[in-house]
């Protein structure tokens, strides 16, 4: 069974790509590591270093012939988002349909999408199910949006199979001190080189932190369900304030851990917590990692890299 992972070279791909290899199955990774790493790349994958908008890409999914396509290549930043729309817009929705395209005429038998709760925008109802209304606040969060639109439109009229996966807050090892979502890594940067925190806002601001290798299940589990073509929240179901995942890494570092405080930035979210039950009926995938377990293997992962 052969499976393209775009972005495999990146953070969330990485696992992803850990968790095929180790199911046995053949894994491509596809990546132009623009933000990807080299180091994150499995020995046991076969590496092709490629943009998904590159005008070639039918010809190689012509030739290879995958079995299924794991999409996790993308413009992930909030921030660049507003500042770069065009970009966001080229590789986020242009990059997606010119993979899907290649799909299609490859006859590729499923594509799992990375999408995000940023589809979701701001709102006061608790916990946020999949049928909730879409109200995105970023270009970041509309190309995610307009990606899942486009997946249904492929599969009706193509017959593309596919599974959107709209991820909560990941975080774990090889992500990232820079990035919308990364608040946990860049924390722990911080921390470990003895630098300020900056809390935007108050701290009550809440996310779902979900750990990667949870999510990188979710998409191991989406490859095979039956209850496909459709969206699926990939989260704890459980909200966290800034001021508890403070609390929570003063208890982890046994020292007290603050924040010098800063003015809320433009189009944070205030409040965010998905939903999980349909991905636990329809994927049977639930996640196996607290927070504070994530956190215990992140922190240590990244102090073994600082003794290096």
């Amino acid at each position: 069974m052969k499976v393209l992972v775009t972005g495999g070279a990146g953070f969330i791909g990485s696992h992803i790509v850990d968790t095929l290899v180790k199911a046995n199955l053949q894994v491509y990774i596809l990546d132009n590591l623009t933000t990807g790493s080299f180091g994150n790349i499995s020995p046991e994958a076969v590496f092709l270093k490629k943009d998904i908008r590159d005008a070639d890409l039918k010809e190689l999914l012509a030739r290879e012939r995958f079995d299924y396509v794991i999409h996790q290549a993308a413009q992930t930043t909030v921030g660049k988002s507003l500042e770069e729309p065009y970009y966001d817009c080229d590789v986020n929705i242009r990059g997606l349909v010119n993979l899907l395209e290649a799909c299609r005429l490859s006859e590729v038998k499923r594509f799992v999408f990375a999408s995000s709760a940023a589809i979701y925008g701001d709102t006061a109802a608790l916990p946020i199910g999949e049928e909730w209304e879409k109200q995105p606040a970023s270009f970041y969060g509309q190309s995610k949006w307009t990606g899942e639109q486009y997946l249904n439109l492929y599969y009706q009229n193509f017959g593309l199979e596919y599974v959107a996966l709209r991820y909560a807050n990941v975080f774990g090892e090889r992500q990232g001190a820079n990035g919308e979502g990364g608040v946990i890594s860049i924390f722990l940067n911080k921390l470990l080189a003895g630098q300020e925190l900056t809390v935007y806002g108050d701290g009550s601001q809440t996310r779902d932190y979900i750990y990667v290798k949870d999510v990188a299940q979710a998409n191991y589990q989406a490859l095979f369900s039956d209850a496909a073509n459709r969206s699926y929240n990939v989260s704890t179901a459980k909200e966290t304030s800034i001021n508890e995942l403070l609390a929570l890494l003063s208890s982890m570092l046994k020292e007290p851990v603050t924040g010098r405080n800063a003015a809320m930035r433009c189009n944070d979210i205030q409040r965010s917590v998905l939903a999980n039950q349909a991905a636990y009926n329809g994927l049977k995938w639930k996640p196996s990692y607290t927070l504070s377990e994530g956190l215990e293997l992140m922190l240590h992962a990244l102090q073994q890299r600082l003794c290096k």
